[in-house]
């Protein structure tokens, strides 16, 4: 009977370890969108909607690839329109468009379609990692942590800053004459290290006073977001 309770009491502890050492993730959501973009306000006011969920980190990069029509994006920058050119073609795709959302590094939707950004979303709410990410400020840096207990592949530690939210008259291109609201647009995205994803890992990094920080722990190669933080 000891040995029964024994052999129990041990498979519940290692229950419990297994259990710690995977923990819930948010879903994180990049909208790569545009000022120039007819489509895009729907799916602007969506993200907006999206980012008021606690288990939501809800981004917005602009692209600067509609800036020819005559309405320069204010937000825009050749590194998100980058960032987007190689998700695509990390999945095979030789074209990129606009409203578009990738959700969490793997699956991506056309951006003003709510109810298929629902279905995905619901696919990875409550979904588990594990990876293990910690990020605090101290002063003018974020202090990042990042431990696993079996290997999950080589990633890259992002951090990105945004900006919470910002009315733009647009003046001429597809949306002139209208005031559009934008929200959580991305300000800043750097690396701040490599991982192994093996083991422990520690790495900071500089950010702006004033800005929310979220950092990410991506598989490279844009692939799978392992694991995600939010610093308001």
């Amino acid at each position: 009977m000891r040995l029964f309770f024994t052999c129990f009491a041990g498979f519940w502890i290692a229950l419990a370890g297994a259990a710690a050492a995977q923990s819930e993730r948010p879903v994180v959501i990049e909208l790569f969108t545009s000022q120039g973009c007819s489509s895009c306000p729907p799916a602007d006011a969506l993200l907006a909607k999206l980012a008021q969920r606690e288990d939501v980190i809800a981004l917005a990069l602009h692209v600067d690839y509609w800036d020819y029509i005559g309405w320069k994006d204010k937000f825009a920058s050749p590194a998100f329109t980058a960032r987007q050119k190689g998700y695509a073609s990390a999945n095979g795709r030789s074209r990129i468009y606009t409203p578009q959302m990738i959700v969490n590094g793997e699956h991506d939707v056309v951006g003003n379609r709510a109810m298929d950004v629902a279905e995905i979303i619901e696919k990875h709410r409550g979904s588990v990692t594990p990876v293990t990410l910690s990020a605090r400020r101290m002063g003018d840096m974020v202090v990042i942590e990042v431990s696993t207990q079996r290997p999950v592949g080589a990633s890259d530690i992002h951090v990105v800053q945004y900006e919470p939210e910002k009315s733009v008259d647009i003046g001429r291109g597809e949306n002139a004459g209208r005031t559009l609201d934008y929200s959580h647009i991305v300000t800043d995205w750097s690396v701040a290290g490599h991982w192994s994803g093996q083991g422990d890992f520690a790495t900071r990094a500089p950010v702006a006073a004033g800005k929310p920080v979220v950092v990410l722990v991506q598989k490279e190669r844009y692939g799978e977001v392992l694991a995600a933080a939010r610093l308001r």
